[in-house]
């Protein structure tokens, strides 16, 4: 039987990719993934994520990775209806990860409040027939869904690392992250508009943009 997992990273950033990763195992091998460690990947350093990464690589049947840039995001969470937005682009990505992977049964990091229509969303967008298990804290829950987590943050972090490399340090590109929230607003004390690696729909980023008008109207 082929198990696969399917989780995201960077779901609430305000810089860079959200990405989504599948993974897909064999039922018999998901003991080996346990005696590794293999777990949330936000229980885990990010030196340790990136040696279990190769190890999940080594073991998985194969796997599958999407990077939704800030732009895919924007376009939905600006257009699209209320149910239509983040949470479905995700159950259409997240379809076609389990599409390629073509797994017997496959379990999700259920995006949405409520697990069951997450699912259902899910279907909607596969003509393939999988039994597929929505749930809050799967990537806790499941060894299949943590090794997903694991190799979606493996592949945002290295994301976020090239960007810094030319912008400098910005920190984790979250809008809990102050320093994040401190490289915002320098983006838009020199630049007309946020440039593409921002998410320009997210309510921080508009609240830091909207301020800074604010204030240049006070000023003149």
């Amino acid at each position: 039987m082929l198990v696969a997992g399917v989780d995201d990273a960077g779901r609430g950033a305000v810089i860079g990719p959200l990405v989504i990763a599948g993974v897909l195992i064999r039922e018999e091998d998901l003991q080996e993934l346990k005696q590794l460690g293999v777990k949330d990947s936000k229980l885990l350093s990010p030196h340790r994520r990136e040696t279990l990464e190769v190890d999940i690589r080594r073991i998985a049947v194969s796997w599958n990775l999407v990077k939704l840039s800030p732009r895919e995001v924007d376009v939905v969470v600006n257009s699209g209806r209320k149910l239509h937005k983040l949470n479905y682009l995700e159950a259409q990505t997240m379809a076609k990860v389990i599409e390629a992977l073509k797994p017997d049964k496959v379990y999700v990091d259920a995006s949405d409040v409520v697990e069951e229509r997450f699912k259902h969303h899910i279907q909607e967008c596969m003509s393939l027939k999988v039994d597929i298990v929505s749930e809050h804290k799967a990537d806790r829950n499941y060894v299949v869904v943590g090794a997903a987590s694991i190799l979606a943050k493996v592949a945002r972090d290295a994301e976020i690392a090239e960007l810094a490399k030319t912008l400098g340090y910005f920190g984790s590109g979250y809008p809990s992250d102050p320093r994040t929230m401190k490289f915002l607003k320098e983006c838009c004390e020199k630049l007309e508009e946020y440039p593409d690696y921002v998410r320009k729909s997210w309510k921080p980023a508009k609240r830091v943009r909207d301020g800074r008008k604010s204030e240049q109207v006070r000023l003149m």
